[in-house]
C-alpha cells in the first residue's frame, strides 16, 4: 500500500520507451488523472480516494516529472499523450474519462484530438490551451506568463534553480493559490523532494521547451472541437486565467459540448485549494461513465 496517497498503490512500467510510475486505486470503470506544474501526481491526493469508491483510477507522473523518466526528448504533447496510449494498452484499457489540470490539461487536450475513439468525457482544469497563450501573447500576458520564457531558456533555469528548489516552488505555490499557505507542511516537502530528484527540474523544463512544437500542432487541427462531453473548471482568482480570460469562451472555442465551473475563492490549483468542491464536480460530470 503506498503511503502518500491514500488507498492508491504505485506501480512502474515501460511504456512509449520509458518507464512509468503511476497510481492505481479503485476498480470500475477507468478514470486518468493527469497533473501538472508544478506537482506531480501526488497533486491528485485529495481525489484519488474519493473516485476510488466508484472508479478505477489511474494517475501517473507525466514524462519528466515525480518518478517517471527523464529523458532528452518528446515532450511535445502528441507524443506525451501517446505516453499514455501506451500506459492504457499496457493496463488493457480501452476508454477513459481523463481529466487533466494545467500541463496535465495539454497532453488530455492532444490525447481528445488525437484518441477520440479512446475517450469518453474530459475535464480540464485551470487550463488556457497553449494555442490561446501564443495567439495573445501581449506585454500583460508576457507578465503573467513569465515563467514560460524564461523555462524556454537553455540550461539557465536549471543552473539558478538547483540547491534552491524550495524557494522557487514556494513563489508558485504561494503567488498562484489564492490561500498562500493553501501548499504548505508535509505537501510542500513532498513536492520539493520530488524536484530535488537528479533531473526533475530539467524535466520540467523540457516540458516548457517543446512550446513551439506543441502551437504547431494546435494550430493543424485548431479548428476541430473537441466532441465527446467536457467540463472546464477553473479558479476564478488566479490572475493569468480566470481574472484574464474569459474562460468559458476560451472551452466553448475547443469544445462542442462544454460544461463551465468557475470556483470561487480559488487560485490556479483547484484539486488541492478547493478539493471537496472539485471531487463534487467531478463525480456528478462522472455519473453514466460505465465503462
Amino acid at each position: 500500500m503506498n503511503t502518500i496517497v491514500e488507498s492508491a498503490t504505485s506501480h512502474t512500467v515501460r511504456a512509449n520507451g520509458i518507464r512509468q510510475h503511476y497510481f492505481d486505486a479503485g476498480s470500475g470503470p477507468a478514470v486518468v488523472l493527469l497533473h501538472g506544474f508544478p506537482e506531480t501526481n501526488y497533486a491528485w491526493r485529495y481525489q484519488i480516494p474519493v473516485l476510488a469508491q466508484q472508479y478505477r483510477v489511474i494517475a501517473p507522473d507525466l514524462r519528466g516529472y515525480g518518478e517517471t523518466d527523464k529523458p532528452a526528448s518528446g515532450y511535445d504533447k502528441r507524443n506525451m499523450a501517446q505516453d499514455l496510449v501506451a500506459l492504457l494498452d499496457h493496463l488493457a484499457i480501452d476508454k477513459i474519462a481523463l481529466v487533466g489540470h494545467d500541463r496535465g490539461a495539454r497532453v488530455a487536450t492532444r490525447f481528445a484530438k488525437d484518441h477520440a475513439a479512446r475517450l469518453d468525457r474530459l475535464v480540464v482544469l485551470d487550463n488556457v490551451p497553449t494555442r490561446v497563450v501564443a495567439q495573445n501573447l501581449n506585454p500583460q500576458t508576457a507578465r503573467a506568463y513569465w515563467f514560460f520564457l524564461f523555462h524556454l531558456v537553455p540550461d539557465l533555469p536549471e543552473v539558478l534553480i538547483q540547491g534552491r528548489e524550495a524557494q522557487w516552488l514556494q513563489h508558485f505555490f504561494t503567488d498562484w493559490c489564492y490561500n498562500p499557505h493553501a501548499i504548505s507542511g508535509e505537501a510542500f516537502d513532498t513536492y520539493v523532494r520530488a524536484y530535488q530528484r537528479p533531473g526533475a527540474v530539467r524535466g520540467a523544463m523540457a516540458d516548457y521547451r517543446a512550446n513551439a512544437e506543441d502551437v504547431q500542432q494546435d494550430l493543424v487541427d485548431a479548428e476541430v472541437k473537441i466532441a465527446c462531453p467536457t467540463m472546464a473548471i477553473w479558479g476564478e482568482n488566479f490572475y493569468a486565467v480566470g481574472e484574464m480570460f474569459d474562460m468559458k469562451a476560451v472551452w466553448e472555442g475547443m469544445a462542442s459540448n462544454l460544461r463551465a465551473e468557475p470556483i470561487a475563492q480559488c487560485g490556479h490549483l483547484p484539486q488541492e485549494e478547493q478539493p471537496e468542491r472539485v471531487n463534487a464536480l467531478l463525480l456528478d460530470f462522472l455519473k453514466g461513465w460505465k465503462g
